[in-house]
Parts: structure tokens; sequence; C-alpha cells
């Protein structure tokens, strides 16, 4: 399995994603990754629907895509790989799903109490902060980043300069 693109996005799967990023990135699978989602069937059928006609997309646990990195079965993905955050994004990385050669790109997290705007798209908390300079630490760049055609951003740069980090 290939990760050609690990975004945050709270909004998961979103006509964005749907065509911006799924023609820059040319996954053959968008794989969303979210404990909650996989519980809610109507969030789950919305997600699947929103997808491209040219890409299958489905709804997983963080456990099942620990899982599915390392089969041979899945080697023919090139994935689009999303998380509503970056605490699910840390826990696949902590569970073996490589993101060195991805990276991690923030492109959404909404605003609410007790986050700060690091950008007009991007609200973070000091759990935030912390989980992304773990990944950092580890080798995993972290960027805030809407849309292909924006300037990616370090995501700790940022922050330190909202005076999160």
């Amino acid at each position: 399995m290939t990760i050609s693109l690990a975004r945050v996005d709270s909004r998961l799967l979103h006509g964005q994603v749907a065509t911006v990023w799924t023609k820059t990135v040319r996954p053959n699978r968008i794989l969303v990754v979210s404990d909650d989602v996989v519980q809610d069937q109507l969030r789950k059928t919305l997600i699947v629907q929103a997808a491209p006609a040219d890409v299958k997309a489905n709804v997983i646990s963080v456990d099942k895509m620990a899982k599915i990195f390392h089969d041979p079965r899945f080697d023919s993905f090139r994935v689009l790989l999303l998380t509503e955050n970056l605490t699910d994004m840390y826990r696949l990385f902590e569970a073996g799903v490589d993101l060195r050669g991805s990276g991690v790109n923030v492109g959404n997290l909404a605003f609410s109490s007790g986050k700060t705007m690091l950008t007009d798209s991007v609200a973070a908390d000091a759990t935030d902060v912390q989980v992304a300079h773990k990944l950092m630490t580890q080798g995993v760049t972290v960027t805030a980043q809407t849309v292909p055609s924006d300037r990616p951003q370090d995501f700790l740069n940022l922050a330190t300069k909202k005076g999160l980090a």
C-alpha cells in the first residue's frame, strides 16, 4: 500500500477533497479512517457517496487500517488517507502505518472552544500541537495546506506564531 496523501480534515471526504485533491494525488482508493464514522451508518453512506466515480472509498476503523497497511493483498492501493483529527493520524503511525513518505497534510480542523485559528481553515489546541510535535520528532512532516495550489506551511511554526508551541 502506498499512501499518496495522508490528510487531516474534520469534514473528512467532501467536495474539495473529492475533486481537487483526488485529481492532484490520483489515488485509486480513498480510506476514511474513523472509529466514530464506522459506527454511524448515515455518515458512512454519505461519505462513500461523496467519492468521485472512478475512486472507491471505504470507511474503516483505526485498528482495521493498521491491520491492512502491511497486508500484501492491498499492495496495489494508492491511498488518499483521511482522518478527522491529528490524534487518529498519530494512532495510525503508532500502530505501524508509515507516514514518513507522505507526511501529514492538515487541511481543515474546525474551530471549537479552546482552539486557536492557525490559518483560515485550521484551528488547533495544545493537544494538536503536542501530537504534531510527536509526529515531527519521528520524521513525519506536518503541514497545513487547504488546497494543492496553497503553499504548505509548517504546522508547528504556525502554532508557535500563535503562542501555542
